[in-house]
């Protein structure tokens, strides 16, 4: 929790009472906490577990957009623009989220512009990202696409162990093909090809990376 821009700056004091004045739900995988054009009236802090806010098509397609895990920050938009929420949010794992609503953030930033400007920050870094996105969907192929995704996902998850880093995802190669932006079998094929080559081994909704260097290589 500590770690969320929210906080960033605040002693264990007004951390404490900050917390105490937020509400907390408590999701199982699938559940959903704000559906795509929702009203945006409360900002949310991962406490635990993981949570995919994805775009569906007028067709029933699914785009992810982001995996988000603990001490990671979603919904500030609304803060600064009161508009629908502009992704579904859904718990791919057992989660807590701590929620504080627009209100009372309002409140609470008036006295500390340092915060507001983290959150700035914050903000300015997710766009900065969705960009790399989209330069990725026009200029890099798909399984490049799949080693940035597995390298992003063990930079916030992973665990080093004896054989590599260990990446516990929570997602389905569906969820993740999702993530990528491309077919389930394109992302297999080349899942199944780095695999062959020695560069990671895939596991129930996790994968083990044995080769971060070729991995961060091919995602160039």
């Amino acid at each position: 929790m500590r770690r969320a821009p929210l906080f960033a700056g605040l002693d264990q004091e007004s951390a404490e009472s900050l917390i105490a004045q937020m509400t907390t739900t408590h999701m199982e995988r699938g559940d959903i906490l704000f559906h795509e054009g929702d009203p945006g009236d409360r900002l949310y802090v991962l406490g635990e577990g993981k949570i995919k806010l994805g775009q569906s098509s007028p067709d029933g397609r699914e785009n992810i957009l982001a995996v988000l895990g603990p001490g990671e920050m979603f919904g500030e938009l609304s803060l600064f623009d009161p508009g629908p929420r502009t992704a579904t949010a859904t718990a791919v794992a057992e989660t807590q989220v701590l929620a504080l609503s627009t209100e009372q953030l309002r409140e609470y930033l008036s006295g500390r512009p340092q915060v507001a400007l983290t959150l700035l920050a914050a903000l300015a870094r997710r766009l900065r990202r969705t960009n790399e996105s989209l330069a990725d969907l026009v200029f890099n192929d798909v399984p490049g696409r799949v080693a940035k995704a597995l390298l992003d996902l063990a930079s916030r998850f992973g665990r080093p162990v004896e054989e590599g880093v260990m990446v516990s995802h929570d997602l389905t190669q569906e969820e993740l093909a999702k993530l990528v932006g491309a077919s389930r079998e394109t992302v297999n094929k080349a899942l199944a090809d780095f695999a062959g080559r020695g560069w990671l081994r895939l596991e129930a909704r996790a994968v083990l990376l044995q080769d971060v260097e070729r991995l961060k290589r091919r995602a160039r």
